[in-house]
Parts: C-alpha cells; sequence; structure tokens
C-alpha cells in the first residue's frame, strides 16, 4: 500500500513540475539598432507587449542590420531581430561563404513592418542628393543597414563623393555640426529620436531631398512630413526600405515560442498603433514583401496556408543592383 502511495505522491509532483513548466514565463530575445532609433523603441514596444502574456523579451542595442543577422542565428537566447529588407538580400548574395550562405537560406521573415525613410542630413546649401558629389559624406559603420543603402545610392545614381566615412550615426552627427563632413545618412523610421533631440535650428542643417530618378526606380518614394522635426518646417521628399522582423529557421521550443509571439503580436496591433511609437500606425503585417518567405512557424499559429514559392533570381531589380555592388 505504502509503494502505492508513493508511487502516486512522485506522479502528482512531477505533474505539478511539469504543469509549473508550462506555466513559467518564457525567455525569449530580440536585436535591434540604436538606443536612439526606432528599432530599439519597436523593442520597447513589442516587450511591454508581451510581458502581460507570459513573455520575458529583452531588447538588444546592436551596430546594425548585418549583425542582427548573425545574432539571430548564433546569438544564445536572440530569437529574433529587426533588419532592413536590402539588408537580408544582401547577405543572400554573400554566396562565396558557406556560413553566409547558410544563414541566408535559413533567415525567415516574421513579419514586414514598416517604411524606413533614408534620412539625409547635410548642411545648408546641398539641396538635392546630385549635390554629394564631391562632397564628405558618412554613410554608416560597416555592416550598418545605413551603410549598405548609402553604397546603393551612390551606385545607382553614380553619383561620387570625394569621400565616404564609415562611421556610425551619433559620431557622424557629431562631425557634420563641427563642420568636418558635408552630409550624413541614417535609415530609419520617423521620427528618429537622435535628429529630434541632438538637431536644432542653431546647427543649421537641412534634411536633402532624394529625388534622383535612377533612384527611385529602385526604392518607393517616401516623405517626411513637415514639422517631423522641429527644425524642419517644409515637407522633403525621400525613398525607403521596408524594415522587417525576422528570425531563424528554428524547431521545436524557438519555434513555438516565436509562433506564439507573432499570435499575441497580430492580435494587439491596435493596441500599439494606438499608443506605441507613430510607426506603428503603418505597419500592415500583411504586406506582400517580394522575395522572402514568411516563418512556417509564424504562420501556423495565424492559421495561415503554405507560403507562396519566392521569386527567381532576376525577378527583382534591387537584388540585382545589390549583387552589382557586392560585385565590385
Amino acid at each position: 500500500m505504502k509503494t502505492v502511495v508513493c508511487a502516486c505522491v512522485v506522479a502528482f509532483v512531477v505533474l505539478l513540475v511539469g504543469v509549473g513548466a508550462d506555466c513559467a514565463a518564457q525567455d525569449m530575445g530580440l536585436i535591434t539598432g540604436s538606443d536612439k532609433g526606432t528599432y530599439y523603441q519597436f523593442g520597447l514596444d513589442l516587450q511591454k507587449l508581451v510581458k502581460s502574456q507570459g513573455i520575458n523579451l529583452s531588447v538588444h542595442t546592436s551596430k546594425g542590420s548585418v549583425e542582427n543577422i548573425f545574432a539571430v542565428y548564433q546569438r544564445p537566447g536572440v530569437q529574433m531581430g529587426i533588419v532592413q529588407s536590402d539588408v537580408l538580400a544582401f547577405v543572400a548574395r554573400l554566396q562565396s561563404d558557406p556560413v553566409l550562405t547558410r544563414i541566408a537560406k535559413k533567415t525567415k521573415m516574421v513579419f514586414p513592418l514598416y517604411n524606413e525613410e533614408i534620412h539625409l542630413l547635410g548642411r545648408k546649401g546641398i539641396t538635392d542628393f546630385d549635390d554629394l558629389a564631391g562632397r564628405k559624406v558618412a554613410v554608416g559603420r560597416e555592416g550598418s543597414g545605413t551603410y549598405l543603402t548609402a553604397r546603393l545610392l551612390f551606385k545607382l545614381s553614380e553619383v561620387a563623393p570625394a569621400e565616404m566615412l564609415f562611421i556610425d550615426t551619433t559620431e557622424a552627427l557629431g562631425e557634420l555640426k563641427a563642420g568636418r563632413i558635408d552630409a550624413m545618412f541614417y535609415v530609419a523610421g520617423y521620427p528618429v529620436k537622435l535628429l529630434k533631440d541632438d538637431v536644432t535650428d542653431k546647427d543649421q542643417l537641412v534634411l536633402v531631398p532624394i529625388t534622383n530618378k535612377s533612384i527611385l526606380e529602385f526604392y518607393p518614394q517616401a516623405e517626411v512630413p513637415a514639422g517631423v522635426y522641429a527644425w524642419q518646417p517644409t515637407p522633403v521628399v525621400t525613398a525607403a526600405v521596408k524594415a522587417v522582423l525576422v528570425s531563424f529557421d528554428f524547431r521545436r521550443k524557438d519555434c513555438d515560442n516565436v509562433g506564439r509571439f507573432s499570435q499575441i503580436l497580430s492580435t494587439h496591433l491596435d493596441g500599439l498603433q494606438k499608443g506605441g511609437h507613430p510607426k506603428w500606425k503603418v505597419v500592415d503585417l500583411n504586406y506582400p514583401l517580394r522575395g522572402w518567405e514568411q516563418y512556417d512557424c509564424v504562420r501556423k499559429h495565424l492559421g495561415k496556408a503554405s507560403a507562396p514559392a519566392a521569386p527567381r533570381p532576376g525577378q527583382n531589380p534591387v537584388l540585382d543592383a545589390i549583387k552589382g555592388v557586392l560585385d565590385q
């Protein structure tokens, strides 16, 4: 009889432990960007959202999109990242590196997010992108999304600056204010915290329009409305890149966790649009982003059918332009 009772007690304890494990909050990680950028603000909004749903989301800063793809692939506890869509293509094209080839093949879209406007900040007197010819321009730290996009813009437009400086955006802004460079790029969804907090009328800086026809044939045209920044009184035409929430092709636990996370995001998008960063208002989770496949674990939790086949090489001119940059 004692044996039976003991067996029952052991079984009950095991059951309780199992239930406790299932009910325990799940730890997940999201890698974003600079703590003054839109990626990071999105991360904080998501952290707040999922906490009440039993997910402890750690939000990590980073130096750029390429770092984020590597982190999702290999950094423990980081299951997701936010990157630029052209950076995904950049990695996919580095076919000489077997590790990067595997990463590109296994990197999956969770959701498309929003258009990231290309902020070209310059000294007064620079009136258009084409005026960058012969100038000193900061294009972002190597490996960042800003760095890749800026290089592509110069290739597409055939505009040749005198010098490209590979420094991060905070350092670039300091150099620009000091008059040691003529312009800087920052690819991020407006309003960008760095430009709101650290630029004033006294700096005598302007957002420079990007109207080059060759650029706007490859990237969608966008606009930074008047007054987004206190020192910017008029709307500015520019181009945009899509920001994408990505994961790796994980199986088992991470697959389920990312799927559950996506379900929470999908069903609470309206709350984020009301109380989160202003860019949430333009997020379309069903936007058909060409060339990238949605993670099957996400589709399963959203009750979607299998993903359509990705376009064949040569069907996307942006990817072809990226390949041209990498072949140089």
